[in-house]
């Protein structure tokens, strides 16, 4: 039976994704002044005008937050008065404050922590208990075998259409394209992924903002030619693949002049295109105590790691937390039938090879850095220059699935 599966990316310069970046540069730049600042920064933009709210708790980092929106807005690319939104001159309005005590005190120091004596808490395995979740909340990560990168195929390809948007944009190729973009793809198999024996691109969808003096005509053909045919394989396009490009027309009036744009409003995009499930919160302008942020990146650390293992062909981590608490309350491993182990026994291996614990987290992907705004646009997932697609797992897991028995 045939099924269908859509994913969609949009640009750097799409009205949402700006505010995301906007928001994880003001982060990077407080880890880059003070690694252990806490920073919940989210930027509402419209016309004109950016505001930046939020939670911030630095002791000596002195970050000037108007300074690094326009450095952001700057390398996106709205640098003319004339979008509507330009770096320089659109107004910049800033409103932030500390943390809040109460939830400062349970991050600080955990449940488990506070309960433990001056003994226990000298052990080695209490080291990253002392940090608390954030917040309660479920986190869900995923791979699968369908790509080199272990992402859906669905999304990585949208998200190859958009950058290679950007990449002509910025390097005068298509001078006419301007920075707010979108594209969607459908794939259709038949089956689920790890089973399928044909699949194929049946729908593109680009919309792309441009200057006023271009034909739809000419973005068309430019689009098919270098957008389309250079990023999706040949063979997955068909003689019935249906192609919209800026199906709405003309798209001259964009980015945060024709829509407003808000940090954690593309979280899907930012993860698995609609593949698995997602949790609760948005990933950016989140400093990494805050699991919707570290403890989304730790699960697809895992479920990678099982599936470069050769343990799944896909796997779906999910893994919760208690607001104050360091322990995960669950972990689940869903495999969909393609482990070479049962579910539960998966999980065992997960248990005994990972610390979920958020400090733990942040240790073991040196998280307290500033590598944030990199991820801000085309997706957090899938790409190997970020410590949470690192696979060095891989030989211990397959040692340990040795000596366990098939459920």
């Amino acid at each position: 039976m045939r099924k269908y599966y859509t994913s969609e990316s949009v640009s750097e310069g799409h009205p949402d994704k700006l505010a995301d970046f906007i928001s994880d540069s003001i982060l990077d730049e407080f880890l880059r002044q003070e690694p252990g600042s806490r920073v919940a920064v989210e930027t509402l933009l419209t016309t004109g005008m950016a505001v930046v709210a939020g939670e911030v708790t630095a002791q000596s980092a002195r970050v000037d937050v108007q300074k690094t929106v326009r450095d952001a807005v700057m390398k996106v690319g709205y640098t003319r008065a004339n979008y509507g939104f330009d770096a320089e001159y659109s107004a910049v309005l800033v409103a932030l404050h500390e943390q809040s005590p109460e939830i400062a005190g349970g991050v600080n120091e955990s449940e488990e922590w506070r309960a433990m004596t001056e003994e226990e808490r000298a052990r080695p395995e209490n080291e990253y208990s002392r940090i608390g979740a954030g917040d309660q909340g479920l986190m869900f990560g995923y791979a699968t075998d369908e790509t080199p990168e272990l992402m859906p195929l669905p999304i990585s390809l949208a998200h190859g259409l958009t950058r290679r948007l950007a990449e002509l944009r910025k390097n005068g190729t298509l001078p006419y394209l301007r920075p707010d973009a979108k594209a969607q793809v459908t794939v259709v198999r038949d089956g689920e992924p790890h089973e399928a024996r044909e699949t194929f691109v049946d729908t593109v969808v680009i919309s792309t903002q441009h200057s006023e003096d271009v034909t739809q005509e000419q973005i068309r053909a430019d689009l098919l030619e270098q957008v389309v045919r250079a990023v999706i394989p040949a063979e997955l396009l068909t003689p019935d693949t249906k192609y919209f490009i800026n199906p709405s027309g003309r798209f001259v009036i964009g980015g945060p002049h024709g829509d407003t744009g808000l940090t954690g409003r593309k979280i899907i995009v930012d993860t698995y295109g609609g593949a698995v499930p997602h949790g609760g919160g948005a990933f950016s302008g989140k400093d990494p105590t805050k699991v919707d942020r570290s403890a989304a990146y730790y699960a697809r650390f895992i479920a990678k790691n099982l599936v470069a293992a050769g343990l799944a062909r896909r796997a779906l981590v999910e893994v919760a937390y208690a607001i104050g608490r360091a322990g995960p309350v669950s972990l689940r491993v869903d495999t969909y039938g393609t482990g070479t182990l049962g579910d539960e026994r998966l999980a065992e291996l997960v248990r005994e090879h990972f610390d979920a614990r958020p400090q733990a987290i942040i240790a073991e992907l040196d998280l307290l850095r500033p590598i944030y705004a990199r991820a801000a646009a085309y997706g957090h997932f899938g790409r190997p220059e970020f410590p949470w697609e690192q696979t060095g797992k891989v030989e211990a897991l397959r040692a340990a699935a040795q000596g366990v028995t098939t459920a």
